[in-house]
């Protein structure tokens, strides 16, 4: 496994290795040992979701506040995504910043994206398949969101018009934001 630093500290594009042959190929997607040793702390994930999206689906900005705030790691078992992970840590240089990888089934790569982060994504190629292992249950009162379109975050999703579902479309903006993630 390769872990890559990003511009904004704590978040890493992780590349497994792919060992190949005539057959095909063979990938250990996650190891405990590697990754915390990548991140420099021991992560425990609890649980692990899936979803599938059309082409032009944007899923986002999702996050959740403490004490259930999630880190995950994501990654893209089929087609094709522009994921992104926005800085809300209120004590980030990065505040409201945002960065964004191309995950694909074919490259393999994977985002880890630790607490203090809103994540979303769109996919761009049909029946994409998103999986995603989370480092604390799913809470309802704890989840919010944010815009994908705020201009104050200034994201370029690279499609025209995306899909994006009643809630998301009703989502706050960055303007209203106070950060919960505090030191």
């Amino acid at each position: 496994m390769e872990c890559q630093t990003t511009p904004i500290e704590g978040l890493l594009i992780v590349r497994p290795a792919v060992h190949k042959d005539d057959r095909g190929h063979f990938v250990e997607t996650w190891n405990q040992r590697a990754f915390d040793a990548a991140v420099g702390r021991e992560v425990r994930f609890v649980q692990s979701n899936q979803s599938r999206s059309a082409k032009g689906v944007l899923r986002g900005l999702h996050f959740q506040v403490p004490p259930h705030a999630q880190g995950k790691l994501v990654r893209v078992s089929q087609g094709l995504a522009l994921d992104v992970a926005v800085d809300l840590r209120a004590d980030s240089p990065t505040f409201g910043q945002h960065c964004a990888v191309e995950l694909s089934a074919n490259n393999g790569v994977q985002f880890w994206i630790p607490e203090g982060f809103a994540h979303g994504f769109v996919a761009l190629e049909e029946d994409t398949l998103f999986e995603y292992m989370c480092t604390s249950f799913y809470a309802p009162q704890s989840e919010q969101s944010l815009r994908w379109d705020d201009p104050l975050l200034g994201i370029d999703w690279g499609v025209g018009s995306p899909r994006v579902s009643p809630k998301d479309q009703g989502a706050p903006g960055f303007e209203h934001f106070e950060s919960p993630f505090l030191p």
